[in-house]
C-alpha cells in the first residue's frame, strides 16, 4: 500500500514540478495571483515549488526518506487545498497552476476548483499513508536498513521493556 503512495503522489509531483521548471516565470504568475503571499515571498515561492516538488517526488519514487518525503508532500497537498479554498472563498478566478500555466482564467472559462481541491486533499491522504507506514520493501530506506525491522528487539506495547530501559539508565 505505501509503495503504490509513494509511486503515485511521486508521479504526480514529478508532473507538477517538470511542468513549471521549464517556465518560472509562469510558476511566480500562479502564485501571485492567489494574492496570498507578498511579492517577494510569492516569486521566491514560485521560483522553487518546482523544484521541490521534483526532488520530493525523487524521493518518493526511491523511497529515500521516505517519511520526510511523506511529510512534506502531505504539507504541500494541504497547502494546496488551503490556497484553492482561499482563492475560491474570495471569488477569485484563476487556473490553480498546479500543472504549469496558473494565473487569471481567460474570459468564458470556467475555474475546477472542486476538483483540484478533491484531487489535491487524495494525495494529502497518500502522502499521510506514506509517512505513518513503513516505506515498503522496495524502498531505498529499506535497503539501506535505514527503517526498523519488525521486531526491533523492542516493543512499544511490552511493559517490561521499559522497566528495563529504567532499570539499567539507573546504574549508570
Amino acid at each position: 500500500m505505501t509503495t503504490v503512495s509513494r509511486l503515485i503522489l511521486a508521479g504526480v509531483l514529478v508532473i507538477a514540478g517538470w511542468g513549471k521548471i521549464g517556465t518560472p516565470v509562469l510558476s511566480v504568475e500562479a502564485v501571485k495571483a492567489y494574492q496570498l503571499l507578498p511579492d517577494p515571498v510569492a516569486t521566491a515561492v514560485g521560483y522553487g515549488l518546482p523544484i521541490l516538488e521534483i526532488v520530493v517526488g525523487i524521493l518518493l519514487i526511491v523511497g529515500l526518506l521516505t517519511r520526510v518525503a511523506g511529510i512534506a508532500s502531505a504539507l504541500l497537498m494541504l497547502a494546496f487545498v488551503i490556497g484553492i479554498a482561499s482563492v475560491w472563498a474570495r471569488g477569485l478566478r484563476i487556473d490553480c497552476g498546479c500543472f504549469g500555466g496558473g494565473g487569471q482564467l481567460a474570459a468564458g472559462e470556467e475555474p475546477s476548483y472542486l476538483i483540484d481541491i478533491l484531487r489535491d486533499f487524495g494525495l494529502f491522504a497518500l502522502g499521510v499513508i506514506i509517512a505513518w507506514f513503513p516505506p515498503g520493501r522496495f524502498a531505498l530506506d529499506s535497503a539501506l536498513g535505514l527503517t526498523p525491522g519488525r521486531d526491533s528487539g523492542r516493543h512499544d506495547d511490552d511493559p517490561e521493556s521499559d522497566d528495563e530501559e529504567l532499570r539499567e539508565g539507573e546504574d549508570d
